[in-house]
């Protein structure tokens, strides 16, 4: 009888807990947005409104030597970027924040 209990209670507690999580401020940057983003980025690739992501790695590449580690798109002061995450050879991680339309290197956080 505990167990039902319990499982009751959880199975109430989940969607108020995600409920609970806020998905973000409008006033900071967005580290990544919602499902989806890699076929709207293929789509902004194939009509011209977008860099593909490999160019973003060979310029970040050829100023930062290391090795990519992961990428997410986002917003960035309202326009669209992505977010890569890169390691440099001696070990420090470092968040290129790369304009999306131009490919010109924004930002770089952390390193």
């Amino acid at each position: 009888m505990k167990r039902i209990i319990a499982i009751a209670a959880l199975a109430l507690a989940v969607p108020a807990a995600a409920q609970a999580q806020p998905w973000g401020d409008p006033g900071q940057p967005s580290y990544g947005a919602g499902r989806g983003d890699q076929d709207a980025a293929r789509a902004a690739v194939r009509g011209g409104r977008q860099v593909p992501l490999s160019q973003v790695i060979a310029t970040i590449s050829a100023r930062t030597p290391g090795r990519h580690l992961n990428t997410t798109m986002g917003d960035f002061q309202g326009r669209p970027a992505y977010f890569v995450q890169w390691q440099t050879n001696d070990g420090r991680v470092i968040i290129f924040i790369v304009d999306a339309q131009s490919g010109g290197i924004l930002s770089r956080q952390g390193g």
